[in-house]
């Protein structure tokens, strides 16, 4: 059975997720207690369904979420395929959307001794043992359109060893929650400054030609994909499923889009490689 597990902070778009997963065939099963995560699939398993999706999060409690990754483990023994998503967001974000929502957070107590952003903290905590176990995405000032995209683009990519996800983003906006690996490539030529290639995109030739030509963006590239050549063995042999391999420049329009197109070309031929573009996307949404 292929069996996905949803998790990550409240409000930062599971139950978009599930049900983008729900419409894409998988039978889908929110707010399960940990525990009961093994004994559920090993069910459903003889009962003939393929594919699972289960929405896990801290209603279940600390000591069982901390638990999870033996689960993971004991269900990938007996043989089928798990994939965990981790969505997060900051703090700024959640507040907004439970401000929107008015709905309370899962945490609160019935005397309100907690404020939200209290709460959000001791939920950030509580999931702390999940971190690097499964694919993360950070989902602030992300449009649902946008992760309904990056969640199907997720599950058509079949995972044999470690999968790479190359993401460029806008430094104005911020570094990316999800992020592994940073680079900061606003030290290389700026299209933006050319009129001709200001409205277009590193994933447009002309921009590419333009960037192509400057030796320091082919320097650059070297240096990362070296790095990356040199390093995915220990982090596969960490027991690491993903990494996130962000690369920022100004606006993320040019110079970011153009590096991680490039290096994802280069390494899909070796490895599973996922493509997302934070400023576009959300733009294009």
């Amino acid at each position: 059975m292929r069996v996905l597990l949803i998790t990550g902070m409240s409000g930062s778009g599971k139950s978009v997720v599930l049900r983008v997963l729900e419409d894409s065939g998988y039978y889908v099963i929110d707010n399960l207690p940990a525990p009961f995560v093994q004994e559920m699939v090993v069910t459903l398993a003889r009962s003939g369904e393929g594919r699972l999706a289960i929405g896990v999060d801290v209603r279940s409690g600390g000591e069982s979420l901390a638990n999870l990754p033996d689960i993971v483990s004991a269900l990938r023994r007996l043989g089928h395929s798990v994939q965990m998503l981790f969505l997060t967001a900051d703090t700024p974000t959640l507040v907004a959307r439970y401000s929107e929502t008015r709905r309370r957070h899962p945490l609160s107590n019935a005397d309100g001794a907690r404020t939200l952003e209290e709460n959000i903290q001791l939920e950030r905590r509580m999931l702390g043992p999940l971190d690097g176990v499964g694919q993360m995405i950070d989902t602030s000032d992300l449009r649902p359109q946008v992760l309904r995209t990056w969640v199907l683009d997720f599950i058509g990519s079949e995972r044999n060893g470690i999968t790479l996800s190359f993401v460029s983003f806008a430094f104005k906006q911020g570094v990316p929650l999800d992020a592994d690996l940073v680079y900061d490539v606003r030290c290389l030529p700026n299209p933006f400054y050319d009129p001709l290639l200001r409205p277009l995109t590193g994933r447009d030739p002309l921009v590419a030609d333009f960037l192509r030509a400057v030796p320091a963006v082919n320097a650059m590239v070297e240096d990362i994909a070296g790095f990356l050549t040199r390093w995915l063995p220990a982090y596969e042999h960490d027991n690491r499923s993903y990494l996130t391999v962000a690369i920022g420049c100004t606006g993320g329009q040019h110079r970011s889009v153009y590096l991680v197109e490039i290096l994802a070309a280069r390494f899909r031929l070796a490895e599973p490689v996922l493509v997302r573009h934070r400023a576009l996307d959300s733009r294009e949404a």
